[in-house]
């Protein structure tokens, strides 16, 4: 408008809009006269609701209502007569910040309590929340969940200790075995930010190397993050950092120390007065400050991927956070991932690994059994070992234990037909047929219908043999071979530390191997096509990590350490492990997965729920361009129930066009017809 009175209709609507933006005091209540507005993320973790809502501070919390604090809000208030927002349910939230107006038009609800001035989140926890929720497709209050332990008042009221000055730079140790380990140390120290994929040798030593890079790291004046599968590697590297650094230096975030000691240690980690953190899953959002190193051991493990909403992986969220903070990374492992590969192949990490010398000084001999070498020595499979594998164990029980890895723990084995070896299946609800005894007829797992008169639907055959035998069964049978050998076992039930070096049999099942001291003077790797055999994308990867895990508890070949591996010896997996050489595995794997367009070359996402809620999904969703819809098929692991899962695959650099638009579709379904949500899964770790 041109005219006098075109800008004065435009001034009085600024006016208007600046009027309404205050907010408005209810009756007897003063607001504060700085930054009367809070901005709260309301923790409700609904899509649709992934955003912030403007609250009006009450005079009374002015101090306290920082933000990063905790509050409490009333939530779905509607305004009244009186021109006041009233009712609604309260709700935690964390206040985002403070501001002088707000942009919404009408009266503005108050805090109704500030439940805790400490500042528990930090704008960097708070970025680096925001960008997994986005890389997921997630809600933000759903990562904050995870990123932000509970509350407990009585550790809040203790002060924190001092901080320790920097400690001196350790030397490299055993990191002289790796070509570029002093390097990588003293980049650190430097303050630089190196990445490595970091390919360790076999042997105790890697808790060790952990904690010196660790040190290298708080010599250079900045904090460090190492994230573990499991407390038993947290309870390793926290023993190794006490050792070299003495105590109060490093802050151990696992579960077993219990919600209010796990909290009170959160919080000195988020004071300042622990520069240092080492944990497992949970750990990976720990708000170490001026963080130089991010440390993730063994990144293939599937402890490693959240089970809860977004389901997010601690490798991605390392290097999405390594970015956000220039520090460095160490992906370490016995094996090599494929995603681990792909980072090498650009270039982003550098490799960080022995010389082929060093390797074969350390590794243990591997020796290959074949099914058909079992088929022929019917006494050594009464046994449950082959002949191969029987008279490797008699000979190390001479020097010391021996080590039984079995792919499952349990008594009862599931069956496979004797010739074609396909799993058999209950005919009434298609689920896995296992044995219960000598004088019983093979029954299913799932509904409990003996099936006396099975035979092979694939090639007609009658007989069944073991597809896996559990760890129970295999040490009963165990014992019957070796009658006055002690036998120990290791599973989810009961997990060992460790075992005397002692002559023994330990039968642990993938990821419970205890240690033995001296090291095992022999590893059985048992029923290894069980492994091989399973109808996942990751079957070969994920087979050599578990037998690289146990093999390195095994003592070199020149003190005589031997691994019997029962598998088909062409197979890549098995040639990988007898060459040692995990890293070789990698790469070939990502060459398939390149020309097939799989993860990690391309991005993908699975979509899984009924049906009905599937169509409805893929009707809603804008893909990015060349996007792919693999499905919807049965999902798997169903068991009988109506739900169907399809895959979206998009490629490299569309994986958050992927995750907004499923999002989008998400909330635009929800919206539309009200029902339950599909479950959205960015880069599943099980496809198929």
């Amino acid at each position: 408008m041109g005219s006098a009175e075109g800008a004065g209709e435009q001034l009085a609507f600024i006016r208007e809009t600046v009027r309404r933006s205050r907010p408005r005091a209810a009756r007897g209540l003063e607001l504060a006269e700085q930054l009367p507005v809070a901005r709260v993320l309301v923790d409700k973790g609904v899509l649709s609701l992934d955003q912030y809502f403007d609250y009006a501070v009450p005079a009374a919390m002015d101090q306290e209502a920082q933000p990063g604090v905790r509050v409490r809000v009333r939530f779905g208030a509607r305004v009244g007569a009186s021109g006041r927002r009233e009712g609604g349910q309260l709700h935690d939230g964390f206040v985002v910040e403070r501001l002088a107006a707000s942009d919404y038009a009408g009266p503005l609800a108050p805090l109704s309590r500030v439940l805790s001035p400490e500042r528990v989140l930090t704008p960097a926890l708070l970025r680096l929340c925001r960008a997994v929720a986005d890389r997921y497709a997630g809600t933000l209050a759903d990562v904050l969940q995870l990123a932000v332990p509970p509350r407990h008042a009585g550790a809040e009221a203790e002060p924190s200790p001092a901080p320790l000055p920097s400690p001196a730079l350790p030397e490299p140790g055993s990191w002289v075995r790796y070509p570029q380990g002093p390097a990588f140390l003293a980049s650190l120290a430097a303050g630089h930010a190196p990445r490595a994929v970091w390919t360790a040798l076999p042997g105790p030593t890697w808790p060790e190397e952990i904690a010196r890079a660790v040190a290298a790291t708080l010599a250079g004046g900045r904090g460090a993050l190492v994230v573990l599968p499991d407390g038993r590697a947290a309870g390793r590297v926290d023993e190794a950092l006490t050792a070299l650094l003495g105590p109060g230096r490093h802050a151990a975030l696992a579960a077993g120390a219990g919600p209010q000691e796990r909290y009170r240690r959160w919080l000195a980690v988020s004071r300042g007065s622990v520069r240092a953190v080492i944990g497992t899953r949970a750990a990976m959002f720990a708000p170490v400050r001026d963080l130089g190193l991010v440390v993730v051991w063994s990144d293939g493990d599937s402890s490693h991927s959240d089970l809860h909403a977004p389901y997010a992986h601690v490798r991605e969220v390392a290097l999405l956070r390594a970015a956000e903070e220039g520090a460095g990374v160490l992906l370490g492992g016995l094996s090599t991932t494929v995603e681990a590969a792909q980072l090498l192949r650009t270039g982003w990490a550098r490799p960080l690994a022995a010389d082929r010398e060093t390797v074969r000084a350390l590794a243990p001999r591997i020796r290959t059994v074949t099914d058909l070498d079992e088929a022929r020595d019917e006494a050594a499979r009464a046994a449950r070992l082959p002949s191969v594998a029987w008279t490797a164990a008699r000979e190390a029980l001479e020097r010391g234990p021996v080590l039984i890895q079995v792919p499952r723990r349990g008594y009862q084995p599931r069956l496979a037909c004797g010739r074609c070896r396909e799993p058999a299946r209950c005919r009434p609800c298609g689920g896995p047929l296992e044995a219960l005894g000598a004088d019983r007829p093979p029954s299913c797992s799932w509904c409990g219908t003996p099936e006396p008169d099975w035979h092979c639907v694939e090639c007609g055959s009658f007989r069944l043999r073991a597809q896996v035998v559990g760890a129970r069964r295999t040490a009963e049978e165990l014992g019957k071979a070796f009658p006055r050998v002690p036998v120990r076992t290791s599973g989810k039930d009961a997990v060992l530390a460790t075992v005397p070096g002692e002559p023994s049999l330990v039968i642990a099942t993938p990821g419970a191997e205890p240690l033995a001291e001296g090291g095992y003077a022999a590893a059985l790797l048992l029923d290894g096509w069980a492994l091989l055999n399973r109808p996942d994308l990751r079957a070969g990867e994920e087979a050599l990590r578990r037998w690289l895990t146990a093999a390195a508890l095994v003592r070199p070949a020149s003190a005589g350490g031997t691994v019997v591996v029962v598998a088909e010896a062409t197979a890549r997996p098995v040639q990988a492990l007898v060459r040692w050489d995990p890293a070789g595995h990698a790469a070939l794997e990502l060459e398939e997965r390149a020309q097939l367009r799989f993860p990690p070359v391309s991005r993908m996402a699975s979509v899984t729920g009924p049906p009905q809620a599937v169509a409805d999904l893929l009707g809603l969703v804008r893909l990015p361009e060349g996007a792919d819809v693999l499905g919807p098929v049965p999902a798997p692991g169903a068991r009988g129930e109506d739900v169907e899962r399809a895959l979206l695959r998009v490629e490299p650099g569309q994986g958050a066009a992927l995750a907004a638009a499923l999002k989008a579709a998400q909330i635009a379904r929800l919206a539309l017809r009200g029902s339950e949500p599909v479950r959205i899964r960015i880069d599943p770790p099980d496809i198929g």
